[in-house]
């Protein structure tokens, strides 16, 4: 969706090279100038050159969306392992810091860059705590948008908007890998609309943020979930 309106587009993978490229070939389709480059966010030298390759492949960068994320799987808080919570949190929450600072240092007019937009994906899992399911991935969800408010206002004079889009119960391939595919099912009755929503329904909401329409927001939290 991006690469349709006119953006250059890094994609960033962890390990997942054939499904990067995917992407990749649909952004090329879309007239989309793009690369992908393999980085674990939770690896400050990684992150680092995750930049440095998009700047000198594609150019000053001047939006950032921050959408790495793992869930830890399905566990009572009860019962999750150290390591497990540890990885998460460092993906989730470490990442999303390391990858905005290094958006800030480019974009920041305080360091010579012209400005720029900063979207978090975060959950609805943060107000509904996601109880019997993932605490763990809902509490970090919850340091995203704390993080999104903060960031926000230190920036705000900067020529920096930061903004998180929190999705609902969406159809992706993440019930599934977590083990339970008929998830969306089970939990559709829950949700005042009666469905889950698209990965394309979550992607307008991002597009709408990084646009010039969403000039005056920042600082806020995007709910799209149906009215859960």
């Amino acid at each position: 969706m991006l690469g349709a309106n006119g953006y250059s587009v890094a994609v960033n993978y962890a390990q997942d090279e054939a499904a990067a490229r995917e992407v990749l070939a649909h952004l090329t389709r879309a007239g989309s100038r793009a690369v992908a480059i393999q980085g674990d966010v939770s690896r400050e030298a990684d992150v680092m050159r995750l930049f440095e390759i998009a700047e000198r492949e594609l150019g000053p960068v001047r939006a950032l969306i921050n959408n790495a994320a793992v869930t830890g799987g399905f566990a009572r808080v009860d019962s999750i392992g150290s390591a497990a919570l540890t990885q998460m949190l460092a993906v989730n929450v470490v990442g999303t810091m390391l990858c905005a600072r290094e958006a800030v240092r480019r974009m920041s007019t305080k360091k010579g860059g012209s400005g720029g937009v900063i979207v978090n994906i975060s959950s609805i899992a943060a107000r509904t705590g996601s109880a019997g399911e993932w605490v763990h991935y809902a509490a970090s969800k919850g340091a995203v948008n704390t993080f999104t408010i903060g960031l926000a206002r230190e920036v705000a004079a900067e020529g920096i908007r930061v903004n998180a889009v929190a999705p609902g119960l969406v159809e992706t391939q993440l019930h599934a890998a977590n083990g339970e595919p008929g998830r969306i099912a089970r939990l559709n009755p829950s949700i005042p609309m009666q469905r889950a929503g698209t990965a394309d329904e979550i992607a307008q909401g991002v597009l709408w943020l990084l646009s010039g329409a969403a000039s005056y927001t920042t600082g806020t939290i995007l709910e799209i979930g149906g009215g859960r």
